[in-house]
């Protein structure tokens, strides 16, 4: 059995020039359940992107690695992190022109390009229980064969999602993870 562990670590804190205050965050560290059920809300209540007219919130990943997250929604505004992670869901917390307020899996928000984001679906595996992995299972049961393990901060590409289960890919490895061992989906949510 095959345990997929985290490529990198996923963001910098940034100074006025650029230049590195602190060490690398390591993701998965905290994971907090920011905004869950906020699809179905959005959904209920009719909250759309003044720009996009998509569902606010909403969950997206980052195009590229070194991506920006700025104070506000300008290349005027100071940087907040850099993000060195393609794939890394973030949610979509509002809009202004050409930005997006994101929200990552640690509760930071700022501003983001949107060319610097795509609507490929990603999830973030969250630390288990026990071990810290999570299973990915060969069907979406419990019962069935784990397929691998995959450790805190992995990231998955997500192919459909019920109720309880989400089919995921990454590393070659295709499964079943439960959707509440994961951040990157809202827990009403279903993707097909």
């Amino acid at each position: 059995m095959m345990i997929v562990r985290p490529l990198a670590r996923h963001r910098f804190i940034l100074a006025l020039a650029g230049r590195i205050l602190a060490g690398p965050i390591l993701a998965g560290l905290a994971l907090p359940l920011s905004g869950a059920g906020g699809w179905a809300q959005a959904q209920e209540t009719g909250s759309i992107g003044s720009v996009t007219k998509l569902p606010i919130p909403r969950f997206v990943s980052l195009k590229p690695s070194d991506t920006p997250m700025r104070e506000g929604p300008s290349k005027d505004h100071r940087i907040k992190w850099v993000f060195k992670r393609e794939g890394l869901p973030v949610e979509v917390t509002g809009e202004h022109e050409h930005w997006r307020r994101v929200r990552d899996s640690e509760s930071t928000e700022g501003w983001v390009y949107f060319g610097r984001l795509s609507n490929r679906r990603t999830v973030l595996i969250r630390a288990g229980r026990t071990s810290g992995e999570q299973p990915l299972y060969r069907d979406d049961s419990e019962s069935s064969a784990v397929v691998a393990r995959l450790q805190p901060g992995v990231i998955a590409n997500v192919e459909t999602c019920t109720l309880a289960w989400c089919k995921v890919s990454v590393d070659g490895y295709s499964g079943y993870v439960r959707k509440d061992a994961v951040w990157g989906v809202y827990p009403d949510e279903q993707i097909k």
